[in-house]
């Protein structure tokens, strides 16, 4: 899909994805120290939105003006200290470039690409940590079509930790002098809690009695 298709999904409903951040997001985020953050294909923005409530200063990145804008919408009515925290930022994941002291930390919640493109995403989201930060990629797992439940069909655009690690695996040092795995495992979801994932499985047809999705999840720090 081009930002146009993009573009028109954004428009057709409210909230695609809903407002509440993803459990593993919160999960693996909460409690670190704020800084520079950058939302990777923000989308509408919960991510970044829950972020700065942390007290981070968020860049929120995506492709799709409609998906920024209703970003910006829900910004908008954040008190003053948040929404002041929150830049919106219309670039392409595979191509843009990081601002010269780079970030804390990188986000890539749900950025389902073909091998390729994903692979220039996450490298350009490793290129933009500055020392010490953290790369958190959580996404919809390749197993997660027959032992998971909505998500996309298209086996092309699903990926698996080891894909992660392997994207990235010249920028990894596993003596831990660069960029290095802190975790990269297989997470099982209960479906039914973040509306968007709901209405993924309505439109793949349900998932045959299944009740949990299953996502990639890879969390990576650079040595400071």
């Amino acid at each position: 899909m081009d930002h146009q298709d993009w573009d028109e999904r954004y428009a057709a409903s409210e909230l695609v994805w809903g407002a509440e951040p993803n459990r593993w997001v919160v999960r693996e985020l909460a409690g670190l120290t704020p800084g520079r953050a950058l939302d990777l294909a923000a989308g509408e923005g919960r991510h970044a939105i829950w972020l700065a409530r942390q007290g981070w200063r968020v860049t929120g990145l995506d492709f799709s003006a409609v998906a920024l804008r209703r970003a910006a919408r829900l910004a908008a009515g954040l008190p003053a200290d948040v929404a002041g925290r929150l830049t919106w930022r219309q670039d392409d994941a595979r191509t843009f470039t990081a601002p010269p002291e780079g970030y804390d930390l990188v986000v890539v919640a749900y950025l389902q690409l073909p091998a390729d493109d994903r692979r220039a995403a996450l490298r350009r989201a490793a290129a933009a940590l500055a020392p010490g930060g953290t790369l958190l990629v959580v996404g919809h797992d390749t197993t997660n079509l027959t032992e998971g439940v909505g998500g996309p069909q298209d086996p092309r655009v699903l990926f698996t930790p080891d894909d992660v690690l392997a994207d990235l695996a010249d920028l990894i040092d596993p003596a831990g002098a660069a960029l290095h795995a802190v975790r990269a495992e297989r997470v099982r979801r209960p479906v039914g809690v973040e509306a968007g994932h709901r209405r993924a499985t309505e439109e793949a047809g349900g998932g045959g009695g299944r009740t949990e999705a299953v996502d990639a999840l890879v969390r990576l720090e650079r040595a400071g």
